[in-house]
């Protein structure tokens, strides 16, 4: 048995461009998904999920990455890699800001405003 400490991130991210009615599939995020995890090889796992807010609603996925203990990582290293791949979604998929959250911490990454 292998231990050690644990710590997993999420990136949620949504699938409106912006504040149009263009939805993106999770079939995309999968591509963009495998592309990055391929170049740098890691692994991470992808969940369907809704955000509901004020006044709306859209789809979204939440990609999770975990301390595997066969290729253990520290939270910096895990933190670089997941802020990197939340950048990656957030231009390739239109969207505003994408949250990040770690056991102690949430980073909001957002658009440059100019496009």
């Amino acid at each position: 048995m292998i231990e050690l400490d644990s710590y997993n991130i999420q990136i949620w991210v949504g699938l409106r461009v912006g504040y149009t009615d263009k939805i993106h599939t999770i079939e995309e995020v999968e591509k963009i998904c495998d592309a990055y995890v391929n170049e740098i090889k890691d692994c991470i796992t992808i969940t369907p999920t809704q955000f509901r807010y004020v006044d709306g609603n859209e789809p979204g996925v939440i990609v999770g990455y975990i301390n595997y203990p066969r290729f253990p990582k520290t939270p910096i290293e895990m933190t670089s890699k997941a802020l990197a791949l939340a950048e990656v979604l957030m231009k390739k998929l239109g969207q505003n800001r994408v949250s990040v959250t770690t056991p102690d911490k949430t980073y909001m990454l957002q658009a440059d405003e100019e496009g």
